[in-house]
């Protein structure tokens, strides 16, 4: 029973958060209140219920980041902070040398052992994911505890509501059961929009594959109980032993590999959410003018005031 009094925490990712513009500081605003798509994901969270963020950041991004994120969001939620630190690494293990990239999703994730104790939710830094998310996750993590299976949850979107205008996106597009339970997800690195159809190529162009309309692909949204932070630490060292040697400077612990290794393994489950949202993101540089038309949209029909923070209620 003690798991079910414990409420769930948002965990964000924003050890690399800024790196496609050139570091913190570049993180362009949304909206002429100077708000960035954190605001919003913190807004929307507090709103659902949420009471606790942890920042998953890099040590020495830690000024810039409270200056420009941390300090504000202190005055709305508790905070807490947690460094993905690339010498973090089991017993026994080096960083290879030359190597600079982070270990991946799975091992920001593993960052947060000693800051969290009970079930959280996971989202990535620079994503606008809508309010219903955060509502959907919080529900679930709220009335949903492990029982004979890790029980776990996802955020799905529709995929065309993911899509750019400028270019090409890799998505996670998922597989479910007749439950809306996850069966699996399968990574296309590549995929454009064609007129009318959405199309995925993995020969450079060569030879395309639709994908049918209306498919569910995952955002990297993830609710979770305590118990993947002991699994993500059980496998790192397996994952380390099959790649470091092959591929010591690029290979990445991924979060959703893990997930995929408990489904097929029959211990854990997760419930997909679907959310009817658009996300946003900003993957080119001419994708903001269309984020920033839509937080606007999104203002004018009232689902949020103009200033976020000083008209909060």
């Amino acid at each position: 029973m003690e798991e079910k009094m414990k409420k769930p925490v948002l965990v964000i990712m924003a050890a690399g958060m800024g790196s496609r513009y050139g570091g913190l500081k570049q993180i362009d605003p949304v909206d002429k209140e100077g708000h960035i798509i954190i605001d919003f994901s913190i807004y929307d969270a507090i709103r659902a219920g949420f009471e606790k963020v942890v920042f998953i950041i890099k040590k020495e991004n830690e000024a810039d980041f409270k200056a420009s994120i941390g300090d504000r969001m202190e005055k709305q939620i508790e905070v807490e902070y947690v460094y993905q630190d690339l010498h973090n690494l089991p017993e026994g293990y080096e960083v290879p040398e030359g190597r600079v990239k982070p270990f991946g999703t799975g091992h920001a994730i593993l960052s947060c052992m000693d800051a969290i104790d009970g079930p959280f939710a996971v989202i990535n830094a620079d994503d606008y994911y809508g309010r219903h998310a955060y509502e959907m996750i919080y529900q679930y993590l709220c009335e949903n505890q492990d029982d004979e299976k890790y029980r776990y949850a996802m955020v799905g979107y529709i995929l065309e509501n993911t899509l750019t205008e400028n270019g090409h996106v890799a998505r996670g597009v998922c597989e479910t059961d007749e439950y809306h339970h996850l069966v699996g997800i399968h990574e296309r690195t590549h995929i454009e929009k064609h007129g009318e159809e959405t199309q995925y190529t993995e020969d450079e162009g060569k030879t395309w594959v639709t994908i049918p309309q209306g498919s569910t692909v995952s955002m990297n949204m993830w609710g979770f109980t305590n118990s993947i932070l002991q699994e993500l630490k059980a496998r790192f060292p397996l994952f380390l032993d099959e790649n470091l040697e092959k591929n010591p400077l690029k290979c990445e612990y991924f979060l959703p590999s893990v997930v995929g290794e408990l489904l097929n393994e029959g211990k854990a489950t997760v419930k997909v959410l679907k959310s009817q949202d658009r996300w946003y993101g900003v993957t080119y540089k001419e994708d903001k003018e269309f984020v920033v038309r839509a937080i606007q949209n999104l203002k004018d029909q009232g689902l949020y005031p103009q200033k976020l923070w000083e008209d909060k209620k």
